[in-house]
């Protein structure tokens, strides 16, 4: 094990081990499941497996009265009704996250926002699957135009509301939330604006883990 010089920058770097085998066991719809042979420091060999996941954007919409919006919604899994931040799949290939994020609070929300933030970039379960989020901040809300976008499977039963962001906060911390976008937005977000919002990134940063089209 390796001790941090605290004079270094601390920093996650990209690195590759040597792969000396690959398979797929499972396929899924928009996922899968991939097992590596990974050489170790030692030269030993150990046989890894993860979910590989297309990523995924979350956005923590901020209201002028500092509230978020928020959702609830069954997931299966876990065997839990959660409340959550507006998220969904980057199903195209290179494709733009931020337009992605605004597409998912359009349809989750019936929401636009004119400001846009990068708020914090995370890996969900890097021991176990190789999910990227970004998650988004957005300002300045109001309702969108037009027919609200037809939702359907656990969507069809989600609940919408605003709730202030102190409150968020003192769920997460206290155990009673759990969904991890919301978790790592509302913490994220209370210390953005506590520094300043001029430390956060601009909406089209680059994102290393999921490379995208201008």
């Amino acid at each position: 094990m390796h001790s941090a010089d605290s004079a270094r920058s601390i920093e996650d770097t990209a690195e590759e081990w040597q792969v000396t085998a690959t398979e797929v066991p499972f396929q899924g719809k928009k996922t899968s499941v991939r097992t590596d042979e990974v050489v170790m420091p030692d030269g030993s060999v150990v046989r890894r497996d993860y979910q590989v996941h297309p990523g995924s954007v979350a956005v923590l919409a901020l209201d002028a009265e500092d509230r978020v919006v928020v959702l609830r919604q069954y997931r299966h899994p876990v065997r839990q009704r959660l409340w959550e931040i507006p998220a969904g799949l980057l199903d195209v290939p290179g494709e733009n996250p931020l337009h992605a994020a605004q597409r998912e609070l359009y349809e989750e929300a019936h929401i636009k926002a004119e400001q846009w933030w990068v708020l914090t970039d995370v890996y969900t379960t890097p021991g176990g699957c190789d999910e990227a989020v970004r998650i988004f901040l957005a300002r300045d809300l109001s309702e969108a135009e037009g027919q609200r976008f037809e939702v359907s499977e656990e969507e069809a039963d989600m609940e919408l509301a605003r709730v202030p962001l102190p409150e968020l906060v003192r769920g997460a911390l206290a155990g009673r939330l759990h969904n991890n976008c919301l978790v790592v937005g509302v913490l994220a977000v209370a210390a953005a604006l506590s520094a300043g919002l001029d430390t956060l990134r601009p909406a089209d940063a680059p994102w290393p883990a999921r490379p995208f089209d201008a």
